[in-house]
């Protein structure tokens, strides 16, 4: 009896372990030394698996902007209507999960990327909102599956696109790989590519994007599939990618 209990509890507090974030970033509120600056928000909320590398990357990104944008962050639904999306230049996607946002809110994510707007997904992005048909487009594909971290190689197929300057061609690195639903290439600009033959069961038939860009009427939605481990987001390079799409989806860049 006693070995059954605590085998009951050895597996609850497995399962409470993994179901938590083992770090919590407080919300990030635009400093007001800042507030000239354009805004871009971060959105973090997860209703599936939670990503360890949330809280890194929540701080990455507001380094990253220092001195060309005010970061803000939140994991509340209800901060997405219209009259404060108005403030906005930009919101980041950063590994989401789940159906995120409410009725009321999806329409004015819509609006405010129809209306000329940037939205940036990072890596779980692509495992949110799987029953919205325009997310399905403003993401460009939907998770399927993943590999293990492991080491992969980049193909940087447009060194011009937002988010590729100043990358490697061939560029290696270790992370957490996706693959989708279905192919995006059709539908987007695919900046990055794997070799798919190396993917392992997560492969795609051959051709595997891994970032893109697409325009959404007046807007612009930028995804890049990698960010998984928390070393990511101490990668110079993982960096400069981020940085750029940002920059890009928030209009402060003009390319392409």
């Amino acid at each position: 009896m006693a070995v059954t209990v605590l085998l009951a509890v050895g597996a609850w507090w497995v399962h409470a372990t993994w179901r938590k974030p083992p770090i919590v970033v407080p919300p990030v509120r635009a400093a007001a030394s800042s507030e000239h600056l354009p805004r871009v928000l971060v959105f973090t909320r997860t209703l599936g698996y939670r990503h360890r590398s949330i809280p890194a990357g929540v701080l990455a990104i507001q380094s990253l902007g220092a001195g060309r944008w005010a970061t803000e962050h939140t994991e509340d639904p209800e901060w997405f209507t219209v009259g404060r999306l108005a403030g906005v230049r930009a919101v980041v996607f950063l590994s989401t999960t789940g159906n995120v946002l409410r009725p009321d809110g999806q329409r004015a994510l819509e609006d405010f990327v129809r209306g000329g707007g940037g939205w940036v997904g990072v890596h779980a992005a692509a495992d949110t909102e799987y029953e919205w048909p325009w997310y399905g487009e403003l993401v460009g594909a939907w998770f399927r599956n993943h590999t293990d971290v492991i080491e992969a190689v980049v193909k940087v197929e447009d060194v011009g696109s937002p988010g590729m300057s100043g990358l490697p061609t061939s560029w290696k690195r270790r992370d957490e790989w996706y693959a989708f639903q279905t192919n995006p290439r059709p539908k987007v600009h695919v900046t990055a590519s794997l070799d798919d033959g190396a993917m392992g069961q997560a492969s795609m038939g051959g051709d595997h994007p891994i970032a893109w860009w697409r325009l959404m009427d007046q807007g612009r939605a930028w995804y890049t599939g990698m960010g998984h481990t928390v070393e990511s987001f101490t990668e110079p390079e993982f960096l400069g990618h981020l940085q750029g799409g940002i920059l890009w989806a928030a209009g402060l860049e003009t390319r392409p």
